[in-house]
């Protein structure tokens, strides 16, 4: 992975090269209304307090459990024992981000919705609580931090997810298998760019014209950057949206002229 400077380098390169975020000048009916009724909704929703409640627990939380880690690992802690408060610092998707996704769930409202990556079920929660009414399924690599997600679904009465264990080489095919298609998807597992592209191209068998697909920490790495770039270049991809931290994916058929944004946020 980039060192913290290589990192903050890209993100300066970024704030000062993307758009503004106001949506001037953005010639895409489908950006400019994630702009201004998604990305600039600053309503305080009512399960934003509850999630993060459950996020301050797990920032406090002393107990150690064994990690097994089928990815790239952590950027942070090397060691299979780890302390839960440790494991919710470095891994945990920002406040910021989470509610994101769940506004972008709650603005185009899919039905079924995938998630590679559950960690401690706290982006989860957000994407079920953004549309009660989806089935969100959720894959976890660690049953340890999976019994921990299932504690905060229960917590937070999120009734709506599906957890599945286990490595995503060997879990992902056999869910997607079982479902008819994928709407909505946020991919936070295996920062590989192998692996990354796998799971694309599985999904992409899944997808229609109004899926998204979410990648996150597409600038984490040269090999993520590579992986992005690649789903940018692939001819069923019609628009992609850089927020630096996560990518977004539109896959319509219906649009002949490719496009990509670059978006501050």
């Amino acid at each position: 992975m980039y060192s913290s400077f290589q990192l903050a380098k890209k993100y300066l390169h970024y704030y000062f090269t993307a758009a503004n975020g106001k949506g001037h000048g953005v010639h895409s009916p489908f950006v400019f209304d994630f702009i201004a009724h998604v990305l600039n909704d600053k309503k305080k929703y009512d399960c934003y307090q509850a999630v993060e409640e459950r996020r301050k627990q797990l920032l406090k939380e002393y107990t150690i459990i064994e990690v097994e880690d089928f990815g790239a690992g952590s950027s942070v802690i090397k060691t299979k024992q780890r302390v839960v408060k440790d494991i919710a610092a470095s891994s945990l998707k920002s406040k910021k981000f989470g509610q994101l996704l769940f506004r972008m769930v709650q603005h185009y409202q899919p039905k079924t919705i995938i998630e590679l990556g559950t960690s401690f079920g706290i982006t989860t929660s957000y994407l079920a609580k953004g549309n009660g009414n989806a089935a969100v399924h959720t894959c976890e690599g660690s049953s340890a931090i999976a019994a921990i997600a299932t504690q905060t679904f229960h917590l937070l009465k999120a009734s709506n997810i599906n957890l599945t264990t286990g490595d995503f080489s060997s879990t992902l095919r056999p869910l997607l298998s079982s479902i008819s298609k994928v709407d909505f998807a946020f991919i936070d597992g295996n920062h590989r760019k192998a692996s990354t592209l796998e799971y694309f191209e599985a999904l992409l068998q899944h997808a229609h014209e109004n899926t998204l697909l979410i990648f996150d920490d597409i600038h984490w790495s040269a090999d993520m950057e590579a992986a992005w770039s690649a789903i940018q270049q692939h001819p069923a991809v019609t628009l992609t949206i850089d927020l630096f931290f996560i990518g977004i994916v539109s896959i319509n058929p219906g649009v002949k002229a490719r496009q990509h944004f670059s978006i501050r946020f």
